[in-house]
Order: structure tokens, then sequence, then C-alpha cells
């Protein structure tokens, strides 16, 4: 089987390799969230890298809708909704907490994906679960849900961009960092050296 003229197993390495990168990247970024920083190149390539991952996900020969492919439309509704709230509402006003919660969301499925994958793949992992409904993979998928809960609800509460742009700059509170209008003051009274009198 071939996918745009790439043998399956190049074309399966193409797609582990982007998942990778996404879930790293969204790492990042996440770690990113907790501390209130937006961190646009990271968030790019974790945007794009999962993105990738979905359509090349639904790339692979099926037969009929699986839960892959589900899986696969979730996760780019997901970034869609994650894009419009980044980069056409800026993170105002709800967008931001609609853009963590599915920023998140979007890495936990990526996650999820990957521990089903391992499970499946790696012989250690598959004589522990290999029907995938063993206590190993159970306990395992469980936990990842619930450390993705908390530090998605941890995101939501801490990650306020707009509140450092304004701390730093003297903005409104809702105004964005990412709006291309919101600069630093370019009043010479905002430099320090300025206050000095001149003799």
């Amino acid at each position: 089987m071939m996918a745009f003229e790439l043998p399956l197993a190049t074309f399966t390495l193409l797609h582990v390799g982007v998942s990778l990168a996404g879930i790293v990247a969204g790492l990042v970024v996440l770690h990113g969230m907790l501390g209130s920083r937006r961190l646009p190149g990271w968030t790019a390539l974790f945007l794009l890298t999962t993105a990738l991952t979905s359509i090349t996900g639904l790339l692979f020969p099926n037969h009929g809708i699986t839960p892959a492919q589900i899986f696969g439309y979730l996760l780019l509704a997901l970034i869609a909704v994650t894009l419009v709230a980044l980069y056409a509402f800026r993170l105002v006003g709800m967008s931001r907490w609609i853009y963590v919660i599915c920023a998140v969301a979007a890495l936990y499925l990526n996650v999820f994906v990957a521990v089903v994958q391992a499970f499946a793949k790696i012989p250690a992992l598959q004589s522990l679960a290999p029907t995938q409904s063993e206590p190993p993979f159970v306990v395992t998928e469980a936990v990842v849900l619930a450390a993705f809960v908390m530090l998605g609800a941890w995101a939501v509460v801490k990650f306020h961009p707009e509140r450092l742009c304004s701390r730093r700059w003297g903005r409104s509170p809702r105004s964005s960092c990412t709006d291309p209008k919101v600069r630093p003051p370019a009043s010479s009274t905002s430099h320090p050296w300025s206050q000095r009198r001149i003799s």
C-alpha cells in the first residue's frame, strides 16, 4: 500500500515522527501556559505538527469509519477552534480559556493515541495488556486523563498573557499581547534615563 507514493512503512514512520514532535511541542506549550507565557514559536510548531498528525492519520488505508478516523476528525476540530481563538480573537475575553481548553484537549488526544500505540507495538507493554482491556492499560490511560484534567484546569487559571502585557507595557488588561496594534510605549518618558535632568 502507498500513501502519496510513499511505502506504507515509510509513511508510518513519518506519521509517528510528526506525532511525537507534536507531543513534545505541546508539552513545552503547556509548560509555558502554566507560567502565563505564550511561546509563539513552540505554539505554531505544536499546532502544525498536531494538525499534520491528524491529516496523515486519516490518509492511512481504512475500510469504513474507524475509531482512529473519529479521533482524527475530532483532533482537527480542536485545532481549528484553537487557531481561531489564538489568531482571530487573539486570546481576548472568552477566547483565552477556549484556547487553553482546546489546546490541552488536542495534546491529550495525541498522548492518548500514543499510549494506545505503545501498548499495541511495544512487546513488553503488549504482554501486559494484549487486548487493551487489562488493568495496566486502563490504569495508565486513567492516570493520563487525570493528569491532563488537572493540568488543563491549572492552565486555565494561570494562563493570562494579557496581565503580563499589562504589567510590562502598562496596557489595559483587556488588550492582547498578540495584537500587532499593541506595542510598548514610544514616549521617551518610558525610559528611566529620560527622568534625568540635563544640566
